[in-house]
């Protein structure tokens, strides 16, 4: 297991769970933060051992409470260009990622924090977890896909309302809005997470890498285009020896034993 400057990485079972590490800076991202993801990422995708990843902060106060500014503040509008400033985020880190990751938001996901957490499959969150996208209050705007995902998470008005407003939402609101999938007591977060985790690596690998596609797909298609999408997913994944143990399995009233083909 490669040992990291900024995230922590071990494997529980046929889950890898990743810890934000820069306790001191309240997990705040930065480029090292990235190439630490990246490289983690990979890894979990390249391990047919490893079937779910859960990514979460270390300490109580905050999955990620921003970018770190103190790495932006003296860049010019050239060089966040030339650089394609927070373009790995989501060509390198985030549509490289096939298999199914959750995000345990166990304090403040704000900015870059709040963009990383959408970009999970799904989020669970603790019930001290706060969400926003304050980046109005620094003269700018989210970078990383923040106003893109938020909108399809949780609607236009209650998007502009955060990204305009700078404020803060409790994981309540969140989870009312369609952000949060689940709110979990404070204490109980990793467990809840690593549990579910634990459940989503218990089922057929190939069919869970098409079911988060097809999910996904609905973001960019149409119904009819959807539909149609999910339909050929569905053909192809009959292909599998795992839809046919999956089958026979059920017939027979046992335990499906998943192979990955």
């Amino acid at each position: 297991m490669t040992d990291y400057k900024n995230i922590l990485v071990e494997q529980r079972g046929n889950v890898t769970l990743v810890t934000l590490n820069r306790p001191d800076s309240l997990n705040a991202l930065n480029t090292g933060v990235l190439a630490d993801l990246i490289d983690a990422f990979a890894a979990y995708e390249a391990d047919d051992t490893q079937r779910c990843a859960v990514l979460t902060g270390s300490g109580d106060k905050a999955f990620a409470a921003g970018a770190d500014i103190k790495e932006m503040v003296e860049k010019d509008t050239a060089q966040f260009f030339n650089e394609d400033f927070f373009a790995g985020w989501t060509d390198d880190f985030t549509r490289r990622t096939r298999k199914p990751w959750i995000a345990a938001v166990n304090g403040f996901a704000l900015g870059g924090g709040c963009e990383v957490a959408m970009m999970a499959d799904f989020i669970i969150a603790s019930d001290k977890a706060r969400f926003g996208q304050p980046e109005i209050k620094l003269g700018v705007l989210p970078g990383m896909g923040g106003t893109q995902r938020l909108v399809r998470a949780v609607g236009k008005a209650k998007a502009m309302d955060l990204c305009l407003t700078g404020r803060m939402m409790d994981a309540a609101e969140a989870e009312a809005s369609g952000l949060v999938a689940r709110v979990v007591e404070h204490d109980r977060l990793l467990d809840e997470a690593m549990e579910a985790a634990a459940l989503i690596a218990s089922m057929a690998p190939l069919a869970a890498m098409a079911n988060k596609e097809a999910v996904d797909a609905a973001f960019e298609n149409t119904l009819d285009q959807g539909i149609k999408y999910e339909r050929r997913l569905f053909q192809v994944i009959t292909a599998t020896d795992d839809k046919t143990e999956g089958m026979k399995a059920f017939v027979e009233k046992r335990d499906p034993k998943w192979t990955g083909r």
